[in-house]
């Protein structure tokens, strides 16, 4: 059998439905829909676990984000082949030196470089399951609003799978290096005049009278496949949870979907905890933060988000209410940080473990040192800390923090010299 020209095979997995969580209302799983036309809540895919064997998982073969098929929203039976570019599989670094300068312990800290997906960001997980969606529901393209990230990434999936590709980005507001990816791999690149919340409200839109698939993080979808970050985790430590992960939150979809994934391993008799999950934003675009902070099940959105760090420049993240569930069920923590934290983070992770990130990936870093300065974080505690996007997604911005090369004369003397000078300088120090 062929779709869209391209060979299947079968992808089997569990019964699945999908659900609101507001009003519990449920919805056909060949239904194009979002969020609840009832109550406007998110919806989530609810899985009957009594149909899967903890063995599938503990002991799958294979690599990356399709190892875990067995917890992927496909149906049994589904002729279906994944749209993949092997995305997942990416590495857990244990981070001694980094601990050590923040004061904490030898072998409290790992880090999650999701930068090292195909695409450079972890939003290849989501995109390898949403576009695999789409093929399956014959839609006319794909379309995404975007900070960078998300175009980047569905623009490279929807190029393997060879449908069309649209993309709108707030003008001025996105790094180039994620614009050149989305322009590279084909799609269509809209400039809007305004910033992230506003290109969302349109493409909506545009979705719905074009049958078009949205794959920003408000379909649920798209989120089942960045779950699989806490299968890796957990698989790569052996299936010993960590205390506490900490993570970025722009759209927050990332955190609430991680969170799921740790519950489902919980469920199944796998693990036996799940870790207390720890969201970061920038002072600039803080409404999951204040939210937390006041108490608050809903956020009041910022209207002018405002952060070096682009890919979480958000004042209206979609899955806030899925965040906040997972901060506060987990016993977990939200907290911002300042662009300089940011930088200062950006420049200590890359200089003690040789983990290059964009800015917005240094949040979680940012708001370790935050948090563990301000005793919110227990010493002892095993920490996971996520950075999402590779130093390359912003190169400007790593330029600009950096000291500018120094220009020597072509001879021996010259670079001998300066080689002492910067000897010297360091000694003093």
């Amino acid at each position: 059998m062929e779709i869209y020209g391209l060979r299947t095979h079968y992808v089997t997995t569990m019964e699945y439905r999908v659900e609101c969580i507001k009003c519990g209302r449920r919805f056909p799983a060949h239904e194009i829909i979002y969020t609840c036309d009832k109550c406007n809540g998110l919806l989530d895919i609810k899985y009957d676990y009594s149909g899967i064997d903890n063995e599938r998982i503990v002991k799958a073969k294979g690599r990356g984000v399709w190892k875990y098929k067995a917890l992927l929203p496909f149906k049994e039976g589904t002729s279906l082949s994944p749209i993949t570019i092997n995305e997942g599989d990416t590495p857990l670094y244990r981070c001694d030196r980094l601990a050590q300068s923040i004061g904490m312990g030898i072998g409290d800290l790992w880090v999650k470089h999701e930068g090292l997906n195909p695409s450079g960001s972890f939003k290849d997980r989501g995109m390898t399951v949403g576009v695999t969606k789409a093929m399956e529901l014959h839609v006319n393209g794909v379309a995404c609003a975007s900070t960078g990230n998300t175009s980047a990434s569905l623009a490279i999936f929807a190029a393997k799978a060879g449908i069309p590709c649209y993309v709108l980005l707030p003008k001025g507001k996105v790094a180039l290096g994620k614009v050149a990816q989305a322009m590279m791999h084909g799609a269509k690149v809209l400039s809007l005049l305004g910033n992230f919340d506003d290109a969302l409200r349109v493409v909506r839109e545009l979705c719905e009278e074009e049958n078009l698939y949205l794959l920003n993080s408000v379909n649920p979808y798209r989120l089942e496949g960045q779950k699989t970050i806490a299968f890796e985790i957990a698989e790569q430590l052996n299936w010993d949870i960590p205390d506490r992960v900490i993570l970025p939150v722009g759209n927050a979809g990332n955190i609430s979907a991680i969170y799921k994934g740790f519950l489902e391993l919980e469920k199944l008799g796998i693990t036996s905890s799940v870790p207390m999950m720890t969201g970061i934003q920038a002072e600039g675009a803080q409404p999951v933060v204040r939210a937390f902070k006041d108490a608050r099940t809903e956020i009041i959105p910022e209207p002018e988000p405002e952060t070096i760090a682009s890919a979480i420049r958000i004042g209206n993240p979609v899955n806030a209410t899925k965040a906040l569930l997972a901060i506060r069920n987990s016993g977990g923590l939200a907290e911002s940080v300042s662009d300089t934290e940011i930088t200062e983070s950006q420049l200590l992770l890359a200089r003690a473990e040789g983990i290059g990130v964009e800015p917005a990936s240094a949040a979680s870093i940012a708001g370790l040192r935050k948090l563990y300065d301000a005793g919110e974080i227990d010493r002892g505690e095993k920490i996971v800390c996520i950075t999402t996007g590779h130093l390359l997604k912003d190169p400007e911005r790593a330029i600009a923090i950096c000291e500018a090369p120094q220009e020597v004369m072509a001879d021996l003397e010259s670079v001998r010299h300066v080689l002492h000078a910067t000897i010297n300088n360091k000694n003093k120090e």
